[in-house]
């Protein structure tokens, strides 16, 4: 899959439409869904043009990869405080992993007992 430079989070990483930002460095800007699936729900993107992690993983730089993972352990614990009673984090990936949005992002769920990820 090519990236799409019109999809909607390099639309707001160019600001071209508003989010509700919780954090952003060089790399990295994490901000609610506008659509929660949970009473926290946050989405970590890198500020690279990278499609899905398959891209992320295979092309992005050691700093690039560091810092990503590093903003959402900074998010989930420091910003939102969720560290102690937990949180999921899921970046699907591909159609088959219903990937929605043709740009890597993280979510962050959690507030809330979040059961099974998927059915038995």
């Amino acid at each position: 899959m090519a990236y799409d430079t019109d999809n909607v989070f390099a639309r707001i990483l160019r600001r071209e439409i508003p989010a509700k930002t919780v954090y952003e460095d060089d790399h990295a800007l994490a901000f609610h869904d506008i659509n929660p699936q949970a009473p926290v729900h946050v989405l970590v993107i890198p500020k690279g043009a990278y499609v899905s992690m398959d891209d992320f993983s295979a092309n992005a730089s050691a700093e690039e990869i560091a810092a990503l993972f590093r903003a959402v352990g900074h998010v989930a614990r420091d910003v939102l405080g969720l560290a102690e009673a937990g949180y999921r984090i899921l970046a699907n990936c591909g159609p088959d992993g219903h990937q929605e949005v043709p740009h890597l992002h993280i979510h962050i769920f959690g507030g809330r007992r979040l059961g099974p990820m998927l059915a038995r």
